[in-house]
C-alpha cells in the first residue's frame, strides 16, 4: 500500500501539532517515525486512521488489493480498512474480553475462520512466551506488556497490507522486543505489507526500517534512507543536541 500525505495541518488551540506539505510512503517500505514527546506521531497516526480529524490536508491509500486497484482518502472512505491493521493504545482492545475471544472477534469481522485463526496464531507463539492464551484471564487484568502484545497481534492478525504501530516496543521486556523485531522483519519479507512504526527506541527503530523520518512540533525535519551511511550518527547527535539543550536543525539531505 502506497500512503500519500498533502498540506496535512493539525492545530490544538494555539498549539501547532501538525505542519506536513506533503509526505510519501511506498508500497512495502518499513518507515520509521522518530521524535520525542510531543512532536506529533500519534497525531498523524490517529489523523491517518480517521480517529482525528485534520484541520487542512488529506491522507490517501491506493495500492492493489486481491488484484484490483485501491485508491481512497482515509476520511471520506471506509474500504482502506479492510487492509489496514493498527494498534496506537489499550483503547483499541476490548478490555473485558479474555485475548481468545478478542482474537476470534478480530477474525470474525475480518471473515477469517476458526481454523485459519488458529494456524495464524502459531506464528505469534514465541512473541506471547506462554502468556496469553490459556490463561482465562480478561485483557483487562493482564500486564501492560501483554496487553501491548494482544493489541500488536489483534492488529497483524488478518494480514494487513498496511500496518501501523504506536510504540509497539513499549511495556515489553527484552526477550519480547527481540520477538517483535523478528515479527516485524518476517512480516515485511512475507507479506510485502507496508509497515510505519514510531518508536522512542532508536536502536530497534534503526535496525527494521528501511527509511527512517525525523518528526518535530508536527514538521518533518529529516527523511532518511536506511542505507545512509551517517544515518545512526546523525540522528543520535541530534538527540543529543535536544537533550543538553542546544537544539540545532537539522539540514535537508
Amino acid at each position: 500500500m502506497n500512503l500519500t500525505i498533502e498540506k496535512l495541518t493539525k492545530s490544538f488551540g494555539e498549539k501547532q501539532a501538525l505542519n506536513i506539505d506533503h509526505y510519501a510512503i511506498h508500497s512495502g517500505e518499513t518507515i520509521g517515525l522518530v521524535g520525542n514527546n510531543g512532536a506529533g506521531k500519534t497525531t498523524l497516526f490517529r489523523i491517518i486512521l480517521d480517529l482525528l480529524h485534520a484541520d487542512t490536508g488529506c491522507v490517501t491509500i491506493d495500492g492493489v488489493v486481491d488484484g484490483q486497484p485501491v485508491s481512497c482518502d482515509t476520511s471520506k472512505s471506509e474500504a482502506w480498512k479492510a487492509y489496514t491493521g493498527a494498534f496506537v493504545d489499550t483503547g483499541f482492545l476490548i478490555d473485558y474480553l479474555t485475548p481468545e475471544e478478542y482474537f476470534r472477534f478480530i477474525a470474525k469481522i475480518s471473515g477469517i475462520s476458526d481454523a485459519v485463526m488458529h494456524d495464524r496464531l502459531l506464528q505469534f507463539d514465541g512473541f506471547m512466551n506462554g502468556e496469553i492464551l490459556g490463561q482465562k484471564t480478561l485483557i483487562r487484568n493482564l500486564s501492560m506488556g501483554n496487553k501491548q502484545k494482544v493489541g500488536i497481534i489483534g492488529a497483524m492478525l488478518h494480514y494487513p497490507k498496511l500496518l501501523i504501530l504506536d510504540e509497539p516496543f513499549n511495556f515489553l521486556d527484552p526477550t519480547s522486543q527481540l520477538a517483535m523485531k523478528y515479527l516485524l522483519e518476517t512480516y515485511s519479507k512475507e507479506q510485502k505489507a507496508t509497515i510505519i512504526v514510531s518508536s522512542h527506541n532508536l536502536t530497534h527503530t534503526l535496525d527494521i526500517c528501511s527509511r527512517i523520518t525525523l518528526l518535530e512540533h508536527g514538521i518533518i525535519l529529516k527523511d532518511y534512507d536506511r542505507d545512509y551511511a551517517m544515518l545512526n550518527s546523525e540522528i543520535e547527535e541530534y538527540f543529543r543536541g535536544q537533550q543538553s539543550g542546544k537544539i540545532e536543525s537539522v539540514s535537508p539531505r
